[in-house]
Formats: C-alpha cells, structure tokens, sequence
C-alpha cells in the first residue's frame, strides 16, 4: 500500500499570494511577483526568521519545483 503523503496547509498558500514585501528594493510588492534572483540570494544568504522567512522559503521552494500553477490556480480563485 502507497504512503500517503501531506496535504500540506492551504492556508499558507492563500496567505503568499496576499503577503507584501515589508522592506528592502521590493518593498510593498507582493512575495509571488518577487524574481527568482532575489529567492536565491535569500536562500545563499539566509531567510529572515519568522513567518516571513517561512514564506520566502516556501516560495522558493515552489519555483525550485516548479509549482507556480498551483499559486496561479489559487489567484483565479479568490477573483
């Protein structure tokens, strides 16, 4: 029998896509519109701590793999 996997929190998807950028040269800007360069400097230098930093790496993770249609199916839904 398959192991199920984690469903992971919804939740956290949906707060991504609405988190602005609190500082910095992409200040007020939304997480999902921030360039893959600026993820990857974060992930060389480090993330900042707390939920912040929790949702810089989750994106991070998301462009890494390739799921970026699951933060744009999840945007058609909340229009």
């Amino acid at each position: 029998m398959a192991e199920e996997l984690p469903l992971g929190n919804p939740a956290l998807l949906t707060e991504l896509i609405q988190y602005s950028m609190p500082f910095g040269k992409y200040k007020d800007r939304l997480l999902t519109e921030l360039p893959i360069s600026y993820l990857e400097w974060f992930a060389q230098k480090g993330f900042p701590p707390g939920k912040l930093g929790m949702l810089l790496q989750t994106l991070y993770e998301i462009r890494l793999n390739g799921l970026d249609y699951l933060l744009d199916t999840l945007r058609k839904q909340q229009r």
